[in-house]
Parts: structure tokens; sequence; C-alpha cells
């Protein structure tokens, strides 16, 4: 008995650790193994390999399963706190990395979600010791967080435009000319506005071309919106980073502030309740 558990720590500190020579020599080959799964499902979907080498990008990947399937029952097996494990972020993936293998056998383009094995190559981080760099992921989320509520209102506002432009553009052009809807005029306007471009509907009406080329104008003058904002919010996660306090906004909810304020640098509400001032005792 004790033999068995000395065993399952050992195997527990190799698959769960990389601080040892037999840990980082398991990571490696898994991620070895997971490219090379990765790449027999993109030549499987090419028609010519498919014809040629269909029955052995099969027997890969179903040998790749098995070597996963048996990786994550094992990882359950040997962990102390399985539940834990098995819904952490990791232990979705891993699961995940195994189930389009079934799913194939009652739906045949169900094998091409194997490809969400890439997520499992996030474990190169850990690998390569690069976690120090994922701490720095952490300025991206804030700066989300804090642009959250100016980027929801531009999405409205821009929602709001390519309504109206879609609606007028189908006023103005009409079925007759490719806009046989509003729903596809506003399809129009979205792939406009944004400065695409596809070119498989197009005004022919001078007017029309005149409501177009207003339509690209304003999508080159907003385009830098996000951008701004989400910058300027990152940059300001970077600014204080180290000195900031924990307190939400009671207006905007927003966390973090400057340590010495006493308003909320989003919505401009004061952090604190205002104390009122006891009158001073000396003489009028």
């Amino acid at each position: 008995m004790d033999k068995l558990q000395d065993w399952r720590q050992r195997l527990y500190i190799i698959i769960f650790f990389t601080n040892t020579p037999a840990g980082q020599r398991f990571d490696r080959y898994l991620l070895l193994t997971i490219l090379a799964s990765l790449v027999v499902v993109m030549l499987d979907s090419v028609d010519t390999a498919h014809q040629d080498y269909g029955d052995l990008f099969m027997a890969l990947e179903w040998g790749f399963t098995s070597v996963f399937a048996i990786e994550y029952a094992l990882r359950i097996y040997i962990s102390p706190k399985p539940r834990e494990y098995i819904f952490s972020f990791y232990g979705l993936i891993d699961l995940l990395a195994v189930l389009p293998a079934f799913l194939a056998l009652l739906f045949a383009d169900a094998q091409y979600l194997l490809i969400i094995r890439v997520i499992r190559m996030l474990r190169i981080f850990r690998v390569l010791k690069l976690t120090p760099y994922l701490s720095q992921a952490n300025f991206l989320l804030v700066a989300l967080r804090g642009s959250k509520q100016k980027i929801v209102v531009f999405l409205l506002s821009v929602s709001t435009l390519v309504i109206v432009y879609g609606t007028l553009m189908y006023v103005i052009e009409g079925p007759q000319n490719g806009f046989t809807s509003i729903p596809k005029s506003i399809y129009w306007a979205v792939v406009t506005l944004t400065t695409v471009g596809f070119g498989d509907i197009v005004p022919n009406t001078a007017l029309g071309q005149a409501l177009a080329t207003l339509v690209m104008i304003t999508g080159y003058s907003i385009i830098a919106v996000p951008t701004g904002i989400f910058t300027a919010e990152l940059a300001n996660a970077m600014r204080n980073d180290g000195h900031h306090m924990e307190h939400p906004c009671p207006n905007c909810a927003k966390a973090e502030h400057d340590n010495a304020a006493a308003y909320c640098n989003r919505c401009g509400h004061a952090l604190f309740p205002h104390r009122a001032q006891e009158p001073d005792g000396g003489a009028s």
C-alpha cells in the first residue's frame, strides 16, 4: 500500500509539476504530441491528402486520442483533489481534447473540432518558465474592465449608425440594385463602415454612391476610437500598478483607484461619503 502511495506521489509530481527533470521531459513530450495531433487534423482537412492517406490519418487521430484519454484518466486518478482538477481550466481543456473524437462517431465533421487541442499548448508558458509573462496579461484585463462602459456606448452608437445607413440605402437603391431587404442593407453598411468592402453589393445611383462615400468617411473617422479608449485605460493601469487602492466606486463600481483619490477617475463620483464638519469652537 505504501509503495502504491509513493508511486502515485511520484507520478503526481512528474505530471503536474515542472520543477523536476522528469516533469519537464513529460511536458515536452506532451507538447510535441499535441503539436503532432494538430498537424494531423489540419492535413486531414486537405481533400487530396484525405483521399490518399485518410485511413492513416484516422489511425493516428485515434492513437493520439487514446494517449490523451489515458493521460486525462491518469491525472484524475493521481490528483489529490480530482473534482478541482476536473472543473479547473486545464481539466476542462483536457476533456475537450478527447470528446470531439467520440463525437465524430455520430457527426463526421466533428473530428475537426480536435483543433481545440491547440489550447493545451498554453502549457508551454509553464514548461519554458514563461509564467512571469502571464502576469503582464493582468494589465490587459484591467484595461478591458476599465474601458468596458465606454466600449459598450461606442458599440451601441455604431450599431445605431449602421441601422440608419442600411435603412437609408435600402430606400435609395431598393431591391433592383441588390439591396433586397433592410437586414441585407445593414450588412452592407457594416462591411462598408468597417472599411472591409467585399464588393458583393454596391450602390448604382448617384445618391447611393454619395451615401456610401459618407459611410466610408465615417468608418475611417471612428475606427481609432476603441483603440484610443483601450490604450488610455492600459496606460492608466500600468501607471497605477502597485499604487492603487481597492475601493469600489459607489456609482460605477470601478474597483481600483489612486491611493490619494477622493473621486472616481471614471465617473467623478465621490469615493467616500462626506462627513459633516463640526463648527469651530473659537469665538465668532
